[in-house]
């Protein structure tokens, strides 16, 4: 005689799956960057007098290398009027910040036509320096 095996539902346990979505979210949100140019290798140059400027809505940089990024990712020169144009988008006159960082051997071939690119796109540049070290006290 054979006895029949009892069927078992298997089921998955919902109970705490909100819970666990919403710490995961939390959890990349603090984690995640807008803009990250944390592998941009670059030193500033110095000056005296700095003042603090406000918040950009786009950051261009040239590294070591003489390389063009915009936001952290490479971008030609040729095309980088027309992606700060987007950026910028109709932000009024006084909040259209362009942060520009320039590798301190970075020669004016270099970075002129990026300078130009910005002024085409409409964008008030900021060039972001480091102030003057003093020299050590004898």
């Amino acid at each position: 005689m054979k006895i029949p095996r009892k069927q078992f539902t298997a089921s998955i346990p919902t109970f705490a799956m909100g819970d666990i979505g919403f710490l995961l979210l939390i959890f990349f949100v603090i984690l995640a960057r807008a803009q990250d140019d944390s592998h941009i290798q670059w030193r500033p140059a110095q000056l005296e007098d700095l003042e603090a400027a406000g918040v950009p809505l786009a950051n261009v940089a040239i590294d070591s290398g003489f390389k063009t990024y915009l936001n952290g990712k490479e971008i030609s020169v040729e095309n980088l009027s027309a992606r700060l144009a987007a950026i910028l988008g109709d932000a009024p006159a006084g909040r259209r910040n362009v942060f520009l960082k320039v590798h301190r051997t970075a020669a004016a071939q270099t970075f002129e036509p990026v300078i130009e690119a910005i002024g085409e796109a409409g964008g008030d540049l900021v060039h972001i320096l480091e102030p003057e070290s003093e020299p050590p006290s004898p």
